[in-house]
C-alpha cells in the first residue's frame, strides 16, 4: 500500500489521484515543499528485475541543481531504497542514518537510487547527492525538449544500481515518488503514471 511520508521540518507536497490524457496518474504539486509517496516492498537481490514508470513535467525548476546542497530539487523522482551491509557505511553516513532514525523513527536506507529529470546534465549521467554518498541519481530526461508530454521508462534495476554504486545491490525494500522544491523555494508540478517493479526473467538455456 502506498503511503504519504512527510519529511521532518518540511512542508508537505500535495498528491492527488487523477485521470490525465486517458491514463491513471498521480498529480503532484510542490510549493517550497518536499515529501514522499512511498510503498514498502521486499525483492531479494537475486530476484531484482526491472522498474517501469512514466512521468510528465510541464516546466523545469529554473534554479535546481542536483549536485548543490542548496538547490537539490527535481520536478520528478522515482526512488528505490535498498538494504546492504551497514558495517560498510562511513562514520558520516552512519551519523546521518542515526539522525534519520531519531527524526523519523527509521534509519536511512543503506543505499538509495533515484531516477530524475535534470535541467542540463545528459541522460545517463550519475549524480551523487551533496548530502550523502549513499544517495545517487541517474538522469533519464534533461532540459526542456520533452516537457508537456508523457515520458515512459523501463529500467534494469540491477544494472543501474551497479553502474551508480559500483557494487552489487542488496534487497529492494522501498519504492517512492517525490517532487520537491524546498531547497530552491519555488514551485513544481508533475504527473506520475503507475510504478511497477517487474520480476526478473530467467535467461533461456
Amino acid at each position: 500500500m502506498w503511503e504519504h511520508k512527510p519529511l521532518p521540518g518540511k512542508r508537505a507536497t500535495q498528491f492527488r489521484y487523477v485521470r490525465k490524457d486517458g491514463r491513471d496518474a498521480m498529480a503532484v504539486t510542490a510549493t517550497e515543499s518536499a515529501s514522499l509517496l512511498r510503498k514498502k516492498v521486499r525483492v531479494e537481490a537475486a530476484d531484482l528485475g526491472r522498474v517501469k514508470f512514466s512521468w510528465m513535467v510541464p516546466e523545469l525548476i529554473a534554479a535546481a541543481d542536483l549536485a548543490q546542497r542548496d538547490a537539490d530539487d527535481s520536478p520528478v523522482r522515482i526512488i528505490l531504497a535498498f538494504e546492504g551491509d551497514r558495517s560498510r557505511l562511513s562514520a558520516r553516513d552512519e551519523m546521518l542514518s542515526e539522525l534519520a532514525r531519531t527524526l523519523t523513527g527509521e534509519p536511512m536506507p543503506y543505499a538509495t537510487l533515484m531516477y530524475v529529470w535534470c535541467n542540463r546534465r545528459e541522460p545517463g549521467s550519475v549524480v551523487k547527492s551533496p548530502r550523502t554518498d549513499r544517495i545517487r541519481s541517474i538522469v533519464l530526461d534533461s532540459g526542456s525538449r520533452q516537457l508537456n508530454r508523457w515520458r515512459d521508462h523501463e529500467r534494469d534495476i540491477r544494472l543501474d544500481y551497479e553502474r551508480a554504486f559500483g557494487e552489487a545491490p542488496g534487497a529492494l525494500v522501498g519504492v517512492a515518488i517525490m517532487t520537491d522544491s524546498d531547497n530552491t523555494r519555488s514551485s513544481a508540478r508533475a504527473w506520475y503514471g503507475p510504478v511497477r517493479v517487474l520480476p526478473r526473467v530467467a535467461s533461456a538455456r
